[in-house]
């Protein structure tokens, strides 16, 4: 079933969404995106004359009730955003009365699903070594099927449009879709749209393909590489993962961020790469602080020769160019992880120069696929959202897509 063929007057549907939106220490959201990439599929519902019961998760609370992680404190936003009153439960697992008095065009926002163990599924408070753990993970999956056949009691269809949390066999995600039949479970706007950009660049690549993958650890990030080994002409690797490298190759990275048991990985990956012809792009030189701080002092350094004391926060200006120059001519281009510190303006160089260049890069008809938290949040920051093809709202979700790994939340409905 799809969302545009189903009929939702006078129906209730319950819809997963990823409202995991950062919050200030006021609890106001510093970041829509997430809110207003589902807004396509809550409208819709409501505009066809369904009531719409609205699920999420925010941060980890780790199945207890901490109030910092209280979906309540974005009830104003949801309401400003859907242009309507949203009411809310307080309680995601007590919620039948207020669902069931739900009329149509109303919309009712549940707490925090993760306030539940069920919700994960994962049993709390005892270790994976321990004899009983077997156990306990059994009673948890059994705990875990009721907590969703009870939120799937609220509705009379569900909708999965939560792309950043697809890779997780959660209730809410995955478990829920078994009480509805194949006619009332369908992905919402955003799920299929995700979906389609990542089959864009995986199945529909057009040459030459560029990927750059940043952030701190070639560990995190393995699996994506070694899968994109077999697709990619040209391979940027930087951001933390740069001093892994500088170090596997003989270099000196000071005080920089290095995976020290990881340098025989970092060596295996520059000879796969030379092996299949991958063109893999490593910073050459960078940026180093004396201190982690926007206001540290600074100096321009080969990445093989950093000092003592001193710490790489950046690509430099010839790593920069290098980069540009594999990403300007290419023709698919996906983006995850920075290439420095980019939260610190003074070393935000780095990552910004890849945004410009993939900007250029999709003005001249390239496909160009943005993932991942901290990418996103590039690309805001330096006003060129509405220049690359399409920014992906997961994160883990997008990986292990890439990584070619079936996501749960989209198997659930898609069988």
């Amino acid at each position: 079933m799809t969302i545009n063929d189903y009929k939702f007057a006078g129906k209730k549907a319950i819809v997963r969404v990823d409202f995991n939106v950062p919050l200030n220490e006021n609890g106001q959201i510093t970041d829509d995106t997430r809110i207003r990439g589902a807004l396509p599929t809550l409208k819709h519902i409501l505009e066809e004359g369904g009531a719409l019961i609205i699920m999420s998760h925010m941060g980890k609370p780790k199945g207890k009730v901490v109030a910092k992680y209280s979906l309540k404190q974005i009830v104003d936003a949801v309401s400003a955003a859907l242009g309507t009153p949203v009411q809310f439960a307080e309680d995601c697992a007590k919620a039948a009365e207020q669902a069931a008095a739900l009329k149509a065009g109303e919309v009712l926002l549940l707490e925090n699903l993760r306030y539940y163990p069920e919700e994960e599924g994962k049993p709390v408070g005892i270790d994976k070594e321990d004899p009983a753990y077997d156990e306990a993970k059994k009673a948890m999956k059994a705990s875990q099927k009721e907590f969703a056949k009870t939120l799937a009691s609220y509705a009379d269809c569900y909708v999965n449009d939560a792309f950043g949390t697809a890779h997780r066999k959660h209730a809410s995600t995955a478990v829920i879709a078994d009480y509805f039949d194949a006619d009332n479970k369908m992905l919402g706007y955003l799920m299929e749209k995700e979906v389609q950009a990542v089959d864009n660049v995986l199945s529909n690549i057009k040459r030459p393909f560029t990927a750059i993958m940043g952030g701190s650890k070639v560990s995190t990030k393995i699996g994506i590489i070694e899968n994109l080994m077999d697709k990619v002409d040209n391979l940027i690797l930087c951001g933390g993962m740069t001093y892994t490298f500088a170090k596997a190759n003989g270099g000196e990275v000071g005080n920089s961020i290095c995976e020290n048991d990881k340098l025989e990985l970092a060596l295996d990956i520059i000879a796969q790469a030379k092996a299949k012809g991958v063109n893999l792009v490593l910073a050459t030189d960078c940026v180093v602080a004396d201190a982690f701080s926007n206001d540290a002092n600074t100096q321009i350094c080969s990445t093989t020769a950093i000092p003592e004391g001193w710490e790489g926060v950046d690509a430099g200006p010839e790593s920069r160019k290098a980069f540009a120059a594999a990403i300007e001519g290419a023709k698919t281009i996906l983006w995850n992880g920075p290439a420095g510190v980019f939260e610190f303006d003074n070393f935000a160089a780095g990552s910004k120069a890849i945004a410009e260049a993939i900007a250029t890069a999709t003005d001249n008809g390239a496909y160009s696929l943005i993932g991942g938290g901290d990418s996103v949040a590039c690309v805001n920051k330096f006003g060129m959202a509405d220049r690359v093809s399409y920014i992906s709202t997961g994160g883990g979700a997008l990986l292990e897509a890439i990584e070619g790994k079936v996501l749960p939340g989209v198997a659930a409905i898609k069988g």
